[in-house]
């Protein structure tokens, strides 16, 4: 009797399991979002930082504090997040810049000598400074791609004379940023001028909008994957191999300079020994652990900069909950190799899910 008033309705029981096919569809609905979401090259990076951001959150209640928030993002994370952003372009077309870090430094005193000794107003020093950030990158440029040079020596060599420069011109001592830049330093995120010194991560998150569709919606970003994937198929493309790469080059460099000003406006003082190899070296690893590839051809500027806010997240977690300075290099560092471990797994995955 049953049969026939299922018959007859059109209605049927349940599929075998209990399930309805609606659950199902539910369920096959988010596996398949899950999936998508792991396919990203984005995603490991991404899931490491909220897990980390949890974990400060809950071991100390200082770490949510609107002054812990502000340092962490303005003061730490967003240097790192321009510079990576900067990387990942010429990381992508197969070169890299040891120099940044030493534009960095130099920058603000350049700055600093325009305005003190030279009566340059402010802004117009500021511009010569990010032009001379420029210029630093289009030597970087011709050294290796008109000379022929490995990017990782010519700009190995640029770094000391930069360094040199510094340490020259300032005899090793800091200096304080004059009084006439006080009013512009809160378009850079100076803490005393800017209510949390949130200026410096909106700058950061600008960049980063501006870079990723450049990267990947423009000709531009087209051509520097390609560059970085098959400099030969590139230039038989006829995409001109010598002007990609200057132009990333050139971007580095500003970026480099404007980051030095950034962090000079923040501190109200130029340091000559801010910068250097270190922030260099973590703008490239947080261009790696967001999913860059250092070979060239590959790579994201949002990875990049979640890479970098994952670097912040541990530079001052670790010291929010106590950790002394000592060891907490170690744990910084083999925090990284698993990031990285999990980065390359994943990243097998996702080849795996394409095939």
């Amino acid at each position: 009797m049953s049969n026939t008033a299922e018959a007859a309705t059109g209605v049927t029981g349940p599929p075998p399991g209990g399930q309805t096919a609606g659950g199902n569809g539910v369920l096959r609905t988010l596996r398949r979002g899950f999936g998508a979401f792991l396919r990203q090259r984005e995603a490991t990076v991404l899931v490491v930082v909220v897990a980390l951001f949890l974990y400060f959150t809950i071991d100390s209640s200082n770490f949510l504090t609107h002054a812990n928030q502000a340092n962490l993002l303005s003061g730490i994370a967003a240097p790192y997040i321009i510079l990576a952003t900067a990387e990942v372009l010429l990381l992508i077309c197969g070169e890299i810049d040891l120099s940044v870090g030493f534009t960095f430094t130099l920058a603000p005193f350049l700055m600093y000598f325009l305005i003190a000794y030279d009566g340059v107003p402010v802004i117009l020093a500021i511009i010569i400074t990010l032009i001379f950030g420029l210029v630093v990158g289009a030597v970087n440029a011709f050294l290796t791609v008109t000379l022929g040079l490995p990017s990782f020596i010519a700009t190995l060599g640029t770094s000391f004379i930069l360094y040199g420069v510094v340490l020259t011109t300032s005899h090793g001592e800091p200096a304080t940023l004059p009084a006439s830049t006080e009013h512009i330093g809160k378009f850079f995120g100076n803490e005393t001028t800017s209510a949390w010194g949130w200026s410096a991560i909106i700058w950061a998150v600008l960049i980063v909008v501006i870079f990723h569709i450049v990267l990947t919606q423009t000709r531009w970003g087209l051509h520097t994957v390609a560059v970085g994937g098959n400099q030969l198929g590139a230039r038989e493309a006829g995409i001109s191999v010598a002007r990609i790469k200057y132009g990333n080059f050139m971007m580095t460099g500003m970026l480099g300079a404007l980051v030095g000003l950034q962090v000079a406006f923040y501190d109200n003082t130029i340091d000559p020994s801010a910068g250097g190899y270190q922030y260099m070296f973590y703008a490239v690893a947080a261009a790696v652990l967001g999913g860059t590839a250092l070979l060239g051809g590959a790579g994201t500027i949002l990875g990049a900069g979640l890479g970098a806010l994952l670097l912040a997240v541990f530079i001052d977690g670790f010291a929010i909950i106590g950790i002394s300075a000592n060891p907490l290099l170690i744990v910084f560092g083999a925090g990284v190799v698993v990031a990285m471990i999990a980065n390359v797994q994943l990243g097998r995955l996702r080849e795996a899910g394409r095939t």
